[in-house]
């Protein structure tokens, strides 16, 4: 487990080489990609459920990141327009429904 998310680090979102000969900046580096790696696997597990645990960040990003479509706007509404066959369409619009149906936190407002 602990081995897969280590290489998942090193091969999915690029701590193999760190930009920088500098250790703050290095520091920096790595602790973004951990937060990138960690939101990534978030919305995999909440979008795809089980079987987002046999996926690697790289093939999540791959699918449902970096779209094979361009952005829309008309009469202020986006829209994204997707190619007509593309393998992964079913899992993108389960992750999108599912993500879309998290509730909003209530805004607690002081007095």
């Amino acid at each position: 487990m602990v081995e897969d998310v280590i290489r998942d680090l090193k091969y999915g979102v690029g701590v193999n080489h760190l930009p920088s000969g500098r250790f703050c900046a290095n520091a920096a580096w790595m602790t973004l990609n951990v937060i990138a790696h960690n939101l990534g696997r978030w919305v995999a597990y909440i979008g795809l459920g089980s079987e987002a645990t046999s996926m690697t960040t790289k093939t999540f990003s791959t699918r449902m990141l970096n779209l094979p479509g361009r952005m829309t706007t008309s009469g202020g509404r986006k829209t994204l327009h997707l190619p007509r066959v593309w393998p992964w369409e079913d899992q993108f619009n389960t992750v999108l429904n599912r993500l879309r149906a998290i509730p909003r936190p209530a805004v607690c407002l002081r007095a």
